[in-house]
């Protein structure tokens, strides 16, 4: 999952963009053009702290997804926060294999971008600007960290096996090895329920699991934000099926933070190009 792309790694700012790119997802479909347009609201503590988009084309073997999220209200005031992230590559039996990445995220402090060009699920370079400033002293990311990883908004896409059910322990139970360009780490999901769901472009069965995040490299030893986050154990992503590409992507999020719980939920879920799975 998104999952918690550059968690904390530091001393915690702009995290809550960070998090948002767990919740932006993209259909894909292997034999024909297929499109998503999703919008999602964010909250913490049941107050609006902002909206995300995300858009998305697969065309035969191919995929590209493009995000972005903002800060609004009070939110922005605090921390104006505001990102844009694509990737694209190709799809296999294997899953995903990404060709490139590229992420721009900007608060009240600074703005970074973050750049890597893939092969065969190995980043084989990644440009970061600026560095960040305690890279010293964080735990060094080696080329055996590059390699067997997706990035961050490729990994949103999940295939579960052809012989397994979309929903159900299928859909969750697995490990997703993330890299970002800057930290290294695994998101692990497991099944707990299954749920119905219905929102704007969207009515259907979906799995409910639990997430934990286990930074591997890339982080700093001492970060408070980062040992909260690796003993979280209240972090849930719902999955929606999509039955063409016998895959799942995530619906919705919801993450307790240091000051109470961040949700993603989404306010519109179009699918194009293929009939919703509830009409199946």
């Amino acid at each position: 999952m998104a999952f918690l792309t550059s968690v904390p790694g530091g001393a915690g700012r702009g995290s809550t963009g960070s998090v948002v790119a767990l919740a932006l997802l993209v259909a894909a479909a292997p034999c024909r053009a297929e499109t998503l347009r999703a919008n999602f609201a964010l909250s913490l503590l049941g107050l609006s702290i902002g909206h995300a988009s995300a858009n998305g084309v697969i065309e035969g073997r191919n995929y590209r997804i493009d995000i972005s999220m903002r800060t609004t209200g009070l939110a922005s005031l605090v921390n104006d926060t505001r990102g844009a992230a694509t990737a694209a590559g190709a799809l296999s039996r294997d899953g995903l294999a990404p060709a490139s990445y590229a992420n721009t995220t900007s608060n009240t402090y600074e703005t970074r971008t973050v750049r890597m060009a893939l092969a065969n699920n190995i980043a084989r370079a990644v440009h970061v600007e600026p560095t960040p400033w305690d890279m010293p002293v964080r735990i060094p990311v080696t080329d055996a960290n590059k390699s067997n990883i997706i990035d961050p908004v490729s990994a949103l896409i999940m295939s579960v096996p052809a012989s397994e059910p979309l929903v159900g322990p299928a859909a969750c139970n697995r490990t997703i090895p993330v890299f970002d360009g800057v930290t290294r780490f695994d998101v692990t999901l497991a099944f707990v329920e299954m749920r119905n769901v219905e929102t704007r472009g969207y009515s259907g069965p979906v799995s409910v699991c639990a997430a934990r995040y286990h930074p591997i490299a890339g982080h700093r030893p001492d970060s408070v934000s980062t040992r909260f986050m690796a003993e979280n154990n209240d972090i849930t992503v719902w999955l929606a099926p999509l039955p063409m590409a016998h895959a799942v992507v995530p619906y919705r999020m919801a993450l307790r933070t240091t000051v109470g719980m961040l949700t993603v939920e989404p306010a519109e879920f179009q699918l194009s190009g293929r009939r919703q799975a509830a009409d199946r």
